[in-house]
């Protein structure tokens, strides 16, 4: 297979981020890369705006994770409760996936991605639950929530 070395323009997932001379397959560099300016052919004239581009991604990442450390104080301070249909014994119908965390958290004004909202499995009982968010690849924390009911728990007549 033919290759081509390339100067990444910007980031671009499980590839680099920009300034990176990354090796790709020719057909993808030619027919993706370079008609979306998203790359350049590496030759000596454009190894003269990898200093541009290393500049330029050490200010994004610098950007981004204070970004990211002050979502993390945020989330801190703040403590949520996502509150379900519960049927007789606290039974809940349904469960609270990730997806209910992020809604949660941008009534708070937190925003935060699919992607960065991660749980260990969907949460089908009453109590506390975790949810790990990555707000950046160096920033990453446990959130704990809360699973409440939205009526009150009626006991169920069998095990009274």
């Amino acid at each position: 297979m033919a290759t081509s070395e390339i100067l990444l323009l910007e980031p671009i997932a499980d590839l680099g981020s920009e300034g990176d001379q990354v090796k790709v397959r020719a057909g993808f560099a030619r027919n993706y890369l370079f008609p979306r300016n998203k790359a350049v052919p590496v030759n000596r004239a454009n190894k003269k705006q990898v200093e541009a581009l290393l500049k330029a991604r050490e200010a994004r990442e610098t950007k981004e994770l204070e970004g990211a450390n002050k979502i993390l104080k945020k989330l801190e301070s703040i403590t949520i409760a996502i509150s379900v249909k519960t049927g007789k014994g606290g039974k809940i119908f349904g469960a609270v996936t990730a997806q209910n965390v992020i809604d949660r958290l941008s009534e708070e004004g937190i925003v935060l991605d699919k992607k960065q909202v991660s749980m260990a499995q969907a949460a089908k009982t009453l109590g506390k639950h975790a949810a790990r968010i990555k707000l950046h690849r160096d920033v990453v924390v446990d959130f704990e929530f809360e699973v409440v009911s939205e009526n009150p728990i009626e006991e169920n007549e069998a095990e009274a």
